[in-house]
């Protein structure tokens, strides 16, 4: 059985709660230009470009969304890290890939 089927609601929320503030305050630290706001679950990204991404939890699916212009994409906490459900790819290099792509920010996200 993998950890997602094991994962409580009350668990999962708090890893994504852990996981969107760690974020937000790397993203906050950034020599880049981005506002950021964090409500009910949602990390919406703004770009000094005008561009955004969104990051937010699916509960019923136990997963973390990211919107990017790149597309969206799904992760699931699996062994200790968010991985993407189709590629397998680390959360914390999506997000560093789109910041690059998308924005221009060149920055090595890390999650814990």
């Amino acid at each position: 059985m993998s950890s997602f089927e094991l994962m409580r609601e009350s668990e999962f929320h708090q890893r994504v709660d852990a996981l969107l503030l760690c974020l937000q305050s790397q993203l906050d630290e950034a020599e880049a230009d981005i506002d950021s706001d964090l409500s009910n679950g949602i990390l919406s990204l703004t770009f000094e470009n005008g561009s955004k991404i969104i990051v937010n939890r699916q509960t019923p699916n136990r997963e973390v969304w990211v919107a990017a212009k790149s597309g969206g994409f799904h992760f699931r906490f699996d062994q200790a890290v968010w991985r993407d459900t189709r590629t397998g790819e680390l959360l914390a290099v999506l997000l560093s890939k789109v910041f690059s792509e998308q924005a221009g920010i060149s920055t090595q996200v890390i999650l814990d």
